[in-house]
């Protein structure tokens, strides 16, 4: 979601809104002492893992690549019907990391001169987007930039839901469906406006739309095509249907209230995150796709600048930046080391895969539960430390 947020009429409508596939969560708080630049110690990131688990969320699962190798791991419950217990290779939804792959895929396509970064969106999918929200002016670049003022289709959704998770199970909604939505908003601002800068789920439905247009597929296609099996992502895929195959993490909300007993919401209609978060993954393909990004084997070095190019967030968003697809944090590591990637948030899950700038550092953790949706704040702030220490080599000692 956007993260100027508007007001809310509950509570809880105000924790969805934040966490639909939102850039990154709020409640992920750095804790005090994020300094460290040393590796990470293995009994360190195991400690730093199970109390993510220790603070309510059922189950998670990590991989991490640094100068010491790879490491993986899993706590809690994949199940809590069954208690199994999950495996470092369970699936889950990745939320808005889906846009950093969406990303690679238009800024390929820019590379095979098929579109232009700055061509209107108007001259491939006239009609799409009415005059009276700009369609004649809106860009690829300010779509992949997320700076062309269209609203946030989510926003809307999550009015629409009122905090009741059942209803995303039901009906099938299209890419054109959920760009309704967010017309029935005004636009935020002009496109690329001075200073303007707002996070909306909406610019990328409307460039898997431009991707399908242009190749006469689906972006699922392409996606698996462009990315997956040249980088031999085995668990990588585009879902059309609510259920996730293979071994998976189970999804996870406290529904209609933060204190309710968990509730199992890993099936939903996939396509109401359509373009913006519908990718489902586990942390090794994850890891792999970020770090054949960072080594330039995915786009022309000219493109993969233009992607890096990045913009402050905002005053509300300290240390956060953004790219093509592509965010920027330096509050993980608090003597300010850049890292890259990207997070997605959907109800059921929280993801985040960063690596350094240089290359030498990656971790992918997935949680099954969303902190901000259960408003656990202790389990949002232990899941940052367990990213510091993948990336900062700090361990909160």
């Amino acid at each position: 979601m956007t993260p100027q947020h508007r007001r809310r009429t509950t509570v809880l409508t105000a924790l969805l809104s934040a966490s639909l596939l939102a850039p990154a969560a709020p409640a992920l708080a750095a804790p005090a002492g994020a300094v460290g630049s040393g590796p990470a110690d293995r009994a360190g990131l195991r400690r730093a893992l199970r109390a993510v688990v220790a603070d309510g969320i059922p189950g998670v699962v990590a991989e991490v690549r640094d100068e010491h190798g790879v490491w993986r791991d899993a706590a809690g419950v994949e199940d809590l019907k069954t208690g199994r217990r999950p495996s470092a290779d369970d699936r889950f939804r990745a939320g808005s990391v889906t846009k950093s792959m969406v990303a690679t895929v238009v800024l390929q396509l820019a590379a095979e001169k098929r579109v232009g970064l700055d061509d209107r969106v108007d001259r491939h999918l006239p009609g799409v987007i009415p005059a009276d929200h700009h369609g004649g002016q809106i860009t690829v670049r300010q779509l992949l930039h997320h700076t062309s003022g269209l609203p946030n289709y989510t926003d809307v959704l999550v009015r629409n839901i009122q905090g009741d998770f059942d209803k995303l199970r039901t009906g099938h909604r299209t890419p054109r469906d959920l760009i309704a939505l967010a017309l029935t908003e005004k636009s935020r601002f002009t496109p690329g406006e001075k200073g303007k800068w707002e996070y909306s789920n909406t610019n990328y439905v409307v460039l898997g739309l431009l991707v399908e247009r242009l190749t006469g597929h689906t972006l699922g296609q392409e996606i698996d095509r462009r990315l997956v099996r040249p980088l031999r992502l085995k668990n990588t895929s585009v879902p059309s249907g609510p259920r996730l195959t293979s071994r998976h993490l189970h999804g996870y909300e406290r529904y209609p209230r933060p204190t309710a007993p968990y509730a199992d919401i890993t099936e939903y209609d996939a396509n109401v995150f359509w373009g913006a978060g519908n990718v489902v993954s586990d942390t090794h393909d994850l890891n792999t796709f970020f770090r054949a990004l960072a080594d330039g084997r995915l786009l022309p070095a000219a493109l993969d600048k233009e992607m890096r190019r990045l913009t402050p967030d905002g005053p509300d968003r300290p240390g956060r930046s953004y790219g093509l697809g592509l965010e920027g944090n330096t509050t993980l590591c608090r003597n300010g080391t850049l890292a890259l990637g990207h997070t997605g948030s959907v109800p059921g899950y929280s993801t985040f895969s960063f690596g350094t700038a240089d290359g030498r550092r990656q971790v992918t953790l997935a949680l099954g539960s969303n902190p901000d949706i259960t408003r656990n704040t202790k389990a949002g702030t232990d899941a940052f430390r367990f990213l510091s220490a993948a990336l900062c080599g700090d361990h909160g000692k």
